[in-house]
């Protein structure tokens, strides 16, 4: 089992040991660090206000009591979403004039798994120099809680995920009608968590038919929830049956798209960012941003709309930084995650939806053929485990020695442009692994160029 601390937050496995796993003890511990965070932050304001919410996981209840119990207990007023997602909460901060926000989820991860998700005032994730202070908090066991007189005061608020619609319908290039009048037919995954409550709805607000698959939100994920292709055969199976003009699957928090083909096919989670990019282009020109890991397509279609793309390092964080600097009018990452700043800056699926649908409604093509209007890209993802006692930064180094006449990007790793294909070489922070993500023209070619370096790193780092 496992406990894993970061800048962004904490997760692990629930159940176990104080320390190595996400214990109640470990929970409130963190709470206490966040809790005494923003009081260290905000020592003008005498009450302060955080907004949480929850996946659907089965620990999720437990977790968000010991959590609100917390905060209470240090004098800090909590609103409690309930049922919620990810991108909901981070709308809901703002609009609530909170001083922060924990979302309650492990994202992707099994449901073992669960997690604290950290916000500031913006509803944004903290960035590395606030996370790190949280955690040097937690560390040090420095907290004081409040007299029985100050304690904060607890509210559930029901109804944010309706809100969080209404905000996405009120965009400028969401349109309703013409999604309507397309008279859609959509197969819905939302692995049995939130998504299975939201999505539907927003459909619903948009006119279209909702065929639902695993939309019971009660934690029990009936396959992977990463919303990766070789756990989405049921979808796959259900839109070829259903003769329905695709489907949209979700991660449990709600903040990863992906789309399937009317044919069962992948839309691929790659092209999901892609898709949406091309179709605000068309109306706003402007730039966007991805991390160093996502698809070259997006750098091509923004450049097809004149804009510039810039690559950030790997993490929302970091995209959203890279977002504001150039003045991005959309962004995000290549699992899947939708960053448009009209909205907020956060990824979102539901915004997602609500743009590739409006797309998809006016281009006047089925999702395949829109999907192959786009320059086909194919990744291969690789690992190579190392020995603890390797210099793991020597090995880097020495690689991106060896393609110095080539377009190299240390920001995050190595990462080395070729004319048709790349290479993205990153560490691990936890465990002696470098992470190797390629790109080419073809899936061989991808598979290839991944081969060759991971034989030039094994013989840097002389492994047979």
């Amino acid at each position: 089992m496992s406990l894993i601390k970061s800048i962004s937050g904490i997760r692990g496995t629930i159940g176990g040991q104080v320390n190595t796993n996400l214990t109640p003890v470990d929970t409130v511990k963190f709470a206490a660090a966040y809790g005494s965070w923003l009081i260290k932050r905000n020592p003008e304001i005498k009450k302060l206000l955080v907004v949480i919410g929850r996946d659907a996981r089965i620990s999720g209840k437990m977790v968000s009591s010991l959590v609100a119990n917390t905060l209470v207990g240090m004098g800090i007023d909590v609103i409690d979403l309930g049922l919620s997602t990810t991108p909901t909460v981070e709308v809901a901060v703002p609009l609530e004039k909170a001083n922060g926000g924990i979302i309650l989820t492990a994202s992707h991860n099994p449901k073992q798994w669960n997690a604290l998700k950290l916000l500031n005032e913006k509803g944004e994730f903290l960035n590395g120099m606030d996370g790190a202070d949280i955690l040097e908090i937690a560390v040090s066991d420095a907290f004081h809680f409040a007299d029985v007189d100050d304690l904060g005061v607890y509210n559930k608020q029901q109804g944010y995920m309706d809100k969080h619609i209404d905000e996405v319908l009120r965009l400028k290039l969401v349109d309703v009608d013409a999604i309507k009048n397309a008279k859609l037919k959509v197969v819905v995954d939302a692995v049995n968590s939130t998504g299975g409550i939201v999505i539907p709805k927003l459909l619903e607000r948009l006119g279209v038919e909702c065929v639902k698959l695993y939309c019971e939100p009660n934690g029990h994920f009936p396959h992977n929830p990463e919303p990766l292709a070789e756990h989405l055969t049921d979808i796959s199976e259900l839109v070829v049956k259903e003769e329905a003009d695709l489907g949209i699957v979700v991660d449990p928090d709600v903040d990863r798209l992906a789309l399937v083909c009317e044919d069962g096919s992948m839309f691929g989670e790659e092209y999901t960012l892609v898709a949406c990019a091309d179709y605000v282009l068309q109306f706003d020109k402007g730039n966007t941003v991805s991390n160093l890991s996502s698809s070259r397509a997006l750098r091509d279609v923004t450049e097809k709309h004149g804009g510039q793309y810039q690559a950030s390092a790997v993490g929302e964080v970091n995209v959203v930084q890279l977002m504001k600097d150039t003045n991005a009018i959309i962004g995000g990452e290549g699992n899947g995650g939708i960053i448009y700043p009209a909205s907020h800056y956060g990824r979102d699926s539901l915004v997602g939806v609500a743009l590739f649908l409006s797309h998809l409604a006016k281009c006047n093509l089925s999702t395949k053929e829109l999907r192959n209007t786009y320059p086909s890209y194919f990744m291969s993802k690789n690992k190579i485990q190392l020995t603890p006692d390797l210099d793991v930064d020597g090995i880097l180094k020495t690689v991106s020695h060896s393609y110095k006449n080539e377009e190299v990007n240390t920001i995050d790793g190595v990462k080395i442009d070729f004319a048709n294909e790349w290479v993205h070489l990153r560490k691990s922070n936890t465990e002696p692994i470098i992470r190797i993500y390629t790109e080419s023209t073809t899936q061989e070619k991808a598979d290839a160029l991944a081969k060759r370096v991971m034989d030039e790193i094994a013989k840097i780092a002389g492994i047979d």
